[in-house]
């Protein structure tokens, strides 16, 4: 039996890779698109929705969403109160947003993922910086993206720096007496790490992050140059989901 899919956000860039990549998998089924300013009722045949209201007690299994930080919360409370397991590639969620959805999905006995990155190799590149950052603490995280990312830092760098600061020595990098000549130049300082966010046209998403020791440095980077290296993750996603209980943060779970 098919899984049933609703995809919110689905004439971004994002939704329409997920749009095409699940019309082309026989196990998934496509059942409803939402965006708030679409005017047609229909889509290659499947119903268009404007407001998620009028999708209460919609016969769905999964809601994919790629919509905007501004709704993504609100988005993913909706699906879980709705019986429909999340998953959610929208960033910009604080923990205690996280941690009220991990909540809520227990209450429901729901599935669901929120991942700030979908592609697999920007997963293992945040496993990898986790395990380089017990032996190099001084550390600091470059990521790059398209010019219409409306969030900075990235999702996938708050990620990676959470995960680095659960095993990394606290130490504050840089000069004691550091000065900044223009505000900001040295970047956000999350937990004394340093994270810088590039926005330019023709990317779409790259990160690096860069050790430092005496006498020596490591680099780890990884790029995406299509979207389409996202949808493995969201294909994996959606089959996961289905199968589990809680909401999780970060696709390297379900692994």
């Amino acid at each position: 039996m098919s899984i049933r899919v609703i995809i919110a956000g689905f004439k971004g860039r994002m939704g329409q890779s997920a749009c095409q990549m699940v019309l082309s998998d026989p196990e998934l089924e496509l059942v409803a698109v939402l965006d708030p300013f679409e005017t047609a009722t229909e889509w290659q045949g499947i119903p268009v929705f404007n407001d998620k209201a009028a999708l209460e007690g919609f016969e769905a299994d999964v809601w994919v969403d790629f919509t905007t930080p501004a709704v993504a919360y609100e988005n993913t409370r909706f699906a879980l109160e709705n019986g429909f397991a999340p998953v959610v590639g929208t960033t910009g969620f604080t923990s205690q947003e996280i941690e009220e959805l991990k909540e809520l999905s227990r209450s429901k006995n729901l599935g669901g993922l929120i991942a700030p990155n979908f592609a697999l190799g920007a997963v293992l590149l945040m496993q990898f910086a986790t395990q380089a950052a017990k032996y190099f603490p001084n550390v600091e995280i470059i990521e790059l993206h398209h010019d219409k990312k409306k969030d900075a830092p990235s999702g996938t760098a708050i990620k990676t720096a959470e995960l680095m600061a659960e095993v990394r020595e606290s130490i504050q990098q840089g000069a004691s007496d550091e000065e900044e000549l223009i505000a900001g130049a040295r970047g956000a300082n999350f937990d004394g790490m340093r994270i810088h966010s590039v926005r330019l046209p023709g990317l779409v998403a790259h990160q690096e992050v860069i050790f430092g020791n005496q006498g020596e440095g490591l680099t780890l980077r990884h790029d995406s140059y299509d979207r389409s290296s996202f949808m493995t993750g969201v294909n994996l996603g959606i089959k996961e989901v289905v199968k589990r209980h809680e909401l999780v943060y970060g696709l390297e779970h379900l692994l």
